[in-house]
């Protein structure tokens, strides 16, 4: 990893020198090979017809060698760009990872876990996240590959790929995460994946949300009042009533549920998955219901140093179990945005304060979502008519 980073951080300076230039490139490596990035004219065959950004596979090594030739490189393209004869045909000849073909499939997996790495900065808490995003939603996948791929010696990587996925229970969300980590990966590498693929993950979600058993608020208020334990007691109330993840519990600022005249809005702080926004309670009487002013928490571990966000949530889990709870801590999380979709509350801003974006919430609810815009438009409909039905 250390060598990888020290490219890394030569790369940046290179880039730095580039763009001080004004030369319109940037060097960029993907797995062990290095390629430029800039506004290019369209490629044969495009039906594009001005330059737009695209990249240019070189397939010179990442090592400081590749680094001083592909500099070269970039300042003859250059040239070449502003001079109005750049050619498409000298640089589209053998694959770029053919040179790359004979890499172990755990060394390439190993440079796109440094990669992920690469992305999380230096701040301890967002490589805690990643850690757990990592063993729970990447790891578990590409053991699965490395076993295909010892299996089926004579498969090629990308038919190993849909072969581990097709592998998976249709319509799961273990597909569904394994096909999203798997397409990275494949993406990173830039191998060549059938459009079979696309099918694969993208029917999880919808039906299965629907099919979803959530408990209602009648129930929600009865199994409240029978957890013996007031810190447990307030983990379940702070999720029925702002639609927390498990972990995010343990990490938010609370103040304003002391303050008489606040809004009680809390917000989740950036140590958790998704960063920092802010919730407001749904219903707002719960606050007092579940007697969230006087916060008694449980006194877990939440030093990400020592621990992780996965461990974290399962301890939640593990006492909802406990108490013998009939539903899941994530089915507090699933009322409270079909709550949020009865009370008119707009799409963009529940999936804000869920902490997804848009398209996940509208996906995930989709049905409940589509029953309120077509309620909405059937009281529209009988408001504006003038006459009455003959009796």
């Amino acid at each position: 990893m250390a060598g990888l980073e020290k490219i890394d951080a030569a790369i940046e300076q290179l880039n730095q020198r580039l763009k001080a230039s004004r030369l319109g490139l940037a060097v960029e490596r993907r797995g062990d090979r290095l390629g430029l990035r800039g506004t290019l004219p369209p490629r044969p065959g495009s039906d594009r017809s001005r330059p737009h950004q695209q990249r240019l596979p070189l397939g010179l090594p990442a090592t400081q060698a590749g680094l001083k030739q592909i500099e070269q490189e970039a300042k003859v393209i250059a040239g070449q760009l502003i001079q109005g004869n750049f050619n498409w045909d000298n640089y589209l000849g053998e694959p770029e990872l053919v040179p790359g073909v004979a890499i172990p499939l755990g060394d390439r997996i190993t440079q796109f876990h440094h990669h992920l790495c690469s992305q999380s900065g230096t701040d301890w808490a967002a490589r805690a996240s990643l850690k757990t995003t990592w063993d729970k939603a990447y790891a578990p996948y590409f053991n699965k590959l490395q076993a295909h791929t010892i299996a089926h010696p004579h498969q090629s990587l990308g038919q190993a790929i849909i072969a581990t996925l097709s592998t998976l229970p249709a319509q799961s969300r273990s597909r569904q995460v394994g096909s999203t980590a798997l397409k990275a990966f494949a993406a990173f590498h830039q191998i060549d994946l059938p459009r079979a693929i696309d099918s694969l993950g993208s029917s999880y979600g919808q039906s299965h949300t629907q099919r979803r058993d959530l408990p209602t608020d009648d129930d929600i208020l009865t199994w409240y009042d029978r957890i013996p334990n007031s810190a447990w007691r307030s983990v379940y109330g702070l999720m029925a009533t702002y639609g927390l993840r498990n972990h995010e519990v343990f990490f938010c600022d609370l103040a304003n549920l002391g303050q008489p005249l606040a809004e009680d809005r809390i917000t989740v702080l950036e140590t958790t998955k998704t960063g920092l926004h802010d919730v407001w309670p749904f219903y707002p009487e719960w606050v007092d219901r579940f007697c969230l002013r006087q916060l008694d928490l449980p006194a877990l571990n939440t030093d990400l140093h020592t621990t992780t966000l996965q461990r974290i949530g399962q301890q939640v889990s593990i006492q909802f179990k406990r108490y013998d709870i009939p539903f899941s801590p994530y089915d507090l999380r699933h009322a409270w945005a079909v709550r949020t979709i009865h009370f008119g509350l707009p799409d963009t801003v529940a999936a804000r304060m869920m902490g997804h974006s848009v398209a996940i919430h509208t996906h995930t609810y989709h049905r409940w979502i589509t029953l309120r815009d077509q309620r909405q438009a059937v009281q529209s409909a009988l408001a504006d008519h003038a006459w009455q039905a003959p009796l």
